[in-house]
């Protein structure tokens, strides 16, 4: 039988593919679950720092699996009520390591969260994104009315959710819902160079970063102001090695001239 999750390592960096092509990689039980597991056991490997997410084309997912969830398999298992569509926030467990989104295709409802659970997108020019929670007459479990808004706006995250129409990728990233917009054919290999981009980097550095973003995301703008000096001077207090930092200092200036020209 086809494994409706592909897992992949490669150069520290962990490749999850939905991998239900046939049904756009509607999300039934066995690919909920195995994309919450692959997540999960990559954000545990030492192997791996960092973990993109993708679909097997043509799309990236479609949603939940309306024949499925209709017949109520989708929901047997579900936790009682009052503890949240799962026992945590959002599609994934609790991770410390970054996830980044390589959306190929349309990303519908449910796959619009998944990608929105993700730190940040990277879209081919064939992708396109909808809401159509109220459209189906379900409404959203796993952070949408607070991950879309933070993306776009509250304006353009209502528009999507009492429309239903569909944002192409164009007009995704104007609006900030992705990072990058590339040729189809390009879209792994931009990815996975940016992920690779993020191993370049101390990974206890990167996952304090995310730690830090997560943490001033549940509170006020003042507080998250006092989150961030308490984080940097725990974190300065730990020392520092002067040699190590001029290595690194050295290492950003080189780097910053190969990306932008000999004049930077």
């Amino acid at each position: 039988m086809t494994e409706v999750v592909l897992v992949d390592v490669a150069d520290r960096v962990g490749l999850v593919t939905l991998n239900r092509p046939e049904s756009r990689n509607a999300l039934n039980r066995a690919l909920s679950g195995g994309i919450v597991d692959a997540v999960a056991a990559l954000d545990a490997d030492p192997g791996v720092d960092v973990i993109v997410i993708t679909g097997a084309d043509p799309a990236f997912c479609a949603g939940v699996d309306l024949k499925e969830f209709g017949s109520g398999a989708a929901t047997a298992d579900r936790p009682e009520p009052g503890a949240g569509r799962n026992p945590w926030r959002g599609v994934f467990k609790p991770r410390v390591k970054p996830l980044v989104g390589a959306v190929n295709g349309a990303a519908i409802t449910g796959g619009l969260e998944v990608a929105l659970n993700c730190d940040f997108l990277v879209a081919s020019d064939r992708a396109r994104f909808a809401d159509t929670h109220a459209r189906v007459g379900v409404m959203p479990g796993w952070g949408l009315t607070v991950l879309l808004a933070q993306r776009v706006g509250v304006a353009r995250a209502r528009e999507m959710s009492i429309t239903g129409n569909f944002v192409d990728a164009p007009t995704a990233l104007t609006w900030g819902l992705v990072n990058h917009v590339v040729p189809h054919d390009e879209l792994l290999p931009f990815a996975l160079q940016l992920a690779r981009d993020v191993t370049t980097i101390d990974s206890r550095a990167v996952q304090r970063m995310l730690q830090t973003y997560a943490e001033i995301s549940d509170t006020t703008v003042a507080e998250a102001w006092d989150i961030e000096l308490t984080v940097s001077k725990d974190w300065e207090g730990q020392g520092y090695d002067l040699a190590d930092i001029e290595a690194r200092r050295e290492g950003i200036v080189a780097r910053g001239r190969s990306q932008k020209g000999s004049d930077a």
